[in-house]
């Protein structure tokens, strides 16, 4: 054990240390070379303190290297080897061990020189042999109590430092945990700050309404601060859209029964818009079951029922488009059946000036049946496009002709169209309809007459910049008017089909339904805005196309003409009776032999009898057939006959099963035109004879190999 300096203030010791000074005796070192004398000290010591034995000088201060702490030191001064003089020098320069009370013990030396040199050591008495035990055991004694008291007071100075060191971990965990809770707290504000959510405590009865404590941006989300709410209790119900308020009002008279609150509705906010609110309140109790107060929720969730409700436009629209594909193919059919018809009459039959105005009337009628389907199609988003660059400066006088009658004079159409504009890539004929609709629907909103301003100019749109519209450059073509405009509440509905705020017998419904498709299948997009009695603007954004494609698509068709097509042996086949005799009837006039099938099965039977197959030049297949599509008519029809030219008409079909077609097949739409329909018979030809000629060059190509 060490020996501890003396100090004023507390020191620091090990638990072990500690326990042992509080549980043992204080401990009294006698150095002594006569064994005898130490037997002695220890009889006349042994109830004053423990006696630890040294023979020597090197003894003891082996004992005093071990750090064990004394409470005095009785010390030989004259002892062979180290004497008393020298072990007490070296204990006093020792720092553990300077401070312990070293009493000489002498036989001899009681002259003054000696008693100098010994307190000059570090001596603090002397003690005489023979030894008076009355007066060792006095001077000893108060050394021992001396320590003792001084070990005491380390032991409560210790105490009472680990009571203050407690105390200060104490006190800094207090704080630290306080610091974390205003962290916490301040993290919480924040977070119910940012969020659409505002907490709430309500009276039991209060009457009308009105919350007594929230928490969160109130504010924010309502537009009023939560003072004017407690000034006017009844601007809560007040401003409740008056078909929520009876179901809102019989929910709340249900909490006092404990019910618990969950109601959403529509609230006028300060700004004047209506936003949807999800309500929901519980009853508090206390611990008796008494209730307390209502405590409550009340979250903005206008942007989910936004979305909720373009989901369901979405799905609507789907449906509504899966219906308009399922049918397009069997009007489709009946309109080719007539319109076929009709031109075989007008063809074989001597008519007079009378029938033959009766047959263009029914003629004209099966047309716009015709355009009918296109803009379901068109809504649908499912009709077979042909897009190519469009000059829009062209276009501009094409649509002023053929709106110069239907306009008036009332009417005047303001083109204003940018210098250097791109062009559009886009259908031309769908684009022109639905300028045609854009610009008649503007008319029909300015009775009594007015400018409609056209406007075409390039935009550049960034990723999310443009709703709708994905990155790239585009044509923005705008129609505005300044007619009677269409309400808020009716904007949404406007491009759903058969949707129509016309009077009776005066619209479709369909014009902004087949233009919302026509952008979208083109790549674009199509927007609407308005304000009740100042006008409407209209804008299609179409996708910026590269000038080239308008050349390709120009020689690619003069050369179709060019082709010039013989007397052909043409294989057919339709399931609808109608269609196909009225199909043979035409390709008879076009001056073709037709061989008629009704279904895919029976013209695998014709190819496949002996010979027969290759007397064909052309195979014309309906698309949608039972049991075997036209494409995989075809598709086994080829396997019989390599390279057989084919066609494919079709009524309607989906675009991806089109596009899994075998290669160079022609598709044909119904209802067609006589000269539709030669095009595409030159066309088959055109690539046959193409595929054949190079199929020529591959196979001399190889014998010259060869040889």
């Amino acid at each position: 054990m060490s020996a501890r300096k003396p100090s004023s203030g507390p020191q620091e010791a090990c638990p072990a240390d500690t326990a042992r000074e509080e549980a043992g005796r204080p401990r009294v070192l006698v150095v002594d070379d006569d064994a005898r004398n130490l037997l002695a000290i220890r009889t006349v010591l042994e109830d004053v303190g423990e006696v630890v034995e040294a023979r020597s000088g090197e003894e003891a201060l082996r004992h005093l290297l071990k750090e064990e702490e004394f409470a005095v030191i009785l010390l030989d001064v004259y002892m062979p080897g180290m004497d008393g003089y020298e072990t007490a020098q070296i204990i006093r320069n020792r720092e553990q061990t300077k401070r312990i009370p070293i009493v000489f013990l002498s036989a001899v030396n009681k002259e003054t020189e000696h008693l100098i040199r010994g307190y000059s050591m570090g001596a603090v008495d002397y003690v005489f042999k023979p030894v008076e035990p009355v007066v060792l055991r006095s001077k000893v004694a108060v050394f021992v109590d001396l320590f003792a008291m001084r070990r005491e007071i380390q032991r409560k100075a210790r105490q009472e430092q680990a009571l203050l060191d407690a105390n200060l971990r104490a006190n800094a965990e207090r704080l630290r945990v306080e610091q974390e809770l205003r962290l916490a707290e301040q993290r919480q504000g924040a977070i119910i700050q940012s969020l659409p959510i505002v907490l709430y405590l309500e009276a039991l009865d209060a009457e009308p309404r009105a919350p007594k404590f929230v928490s969160g941006n109130f504010s924010a989300l309502t537009g009023y601060r939560f003072e004017e709410i407690q000034a006017a209790p009844n601007l809560w119900i007040e401003r409740l859209h008056p078909e929520d308020k009876d179901r809102v009002t019989a929910a709340l008279a249900g909490r006092p029964q404990g019910r618990s609150l969950a109601v959403e509705y529509r609230w006028q906010c300060a700004d004047g818009q209506y936003r949807h609110f999800l309500d929901q309140a519980v009853l508090l109790r206390d611990g008796d079951g008494r209730p307390i107060e209502y405590a409550g929720t009340l979250l903005d969730v206008t942007d989910r029922k936004e979305l909720e409700s373009q989901l369901v436009q979405a799905r609507k629209m789907d449906a509504i488009g899966k219906l308009t594909g399922g049918i397009a193919h069997d009007f489709n059919n009946l309109l080719a059946a007539v319109l076929g018809g009709l031109g075989l009459i007008e063809r074989r039959l001597p008519l007079g000036e009378e029938q033959l105005k009766i047959l263009a009337m029914t003629r004209r009628a099966a047309e716009q049946g015709s355009d009918l389907v296109g803009r379901l199609l068109a809504f649908a988003r499912r009709q077979q496009l042909q897009p190519a660059c469009i000059e829009i400066h062209d276009l501009a006088g094409t649509v002023t002709d053929l709106l110069a009658h239907t306009l008036g004079g009332l009417v005047e159409l303001d083109w204003r169209i940018a210098e250097d504009l791109w062009c559009a890539f886009a259908d031309q004929a769908q684009l022109e309809l639905a300028l045609m609709n854009l610009i008649i629907n503007a008319r029909d909103a300015m009775p009594d007459g007015g400018t409609i301003a056209i406007s075409a100019e390039n935009r550049a749109a960034a990723a999310g910049q443009v709703q709708g519209v994905a990155a790239g450059d585009y044509v923005v073509l705008a129609i505005a008017d300044t007619g009677c405009g269409i309400s808020p509440e009716l904007i949404e509905q406007v491009m759903e089909p058969f949707f129509t705020t016309k009077d009776v017998g005066k619209g479709t419904g369909l014009g902004l339904s087949m233009v919302y498709g026509f952008a979208k299948q083109s790549g674009g997009a199509f927007h609407i805005s308005s304000r009740v009695g100042e006008g409407t603007r209209a804008e299609i954004w179409l996708p910026r196309g590269a000038e080239e494609r308008v050349r390709r698509t120009g020689e690619g068709a003069e050369a179709q003409a060019q082709v010039p097509v013989p007397r052909l042996s043409i294989l057919l086949v339709d399931d609808h009776e109608g269609v196909r005799e009225t199909t043979a009837a035409l390709l008879g006039d076009l001056g073709h032999d037709v061989v008629q099938a009704a279904d895919g099965g029976e013209v695998l039977a014709i190819l496949g009898k002996k010979g027969s197959g290759a007397g064909f030049d052309l195979l014309i297949s309906d698309y949608a057939m039972p049991h075997l599509s036209g494409a995989e008519v075809i598709r086994q029809a080829r396997e019989m006959r390599p390279g057989l030219p084919a066609i494919i008409i079709t009524g309607y079909a989906d675009a991806q099963s089109i596009s899994r077609r075998p290669e160079g097949v022609q598709i044909l739409a119904k209802p067609f035109t006589p000269e539709q329909l030669s095009a595409a018979i030159a066309s088959a030809v055109a690539d046959a004879q193409a595929e054949g000629a190079g199929t020529r060059t591959r196979a001399a190509a190889i014998v010259q190999a060869a040889e």
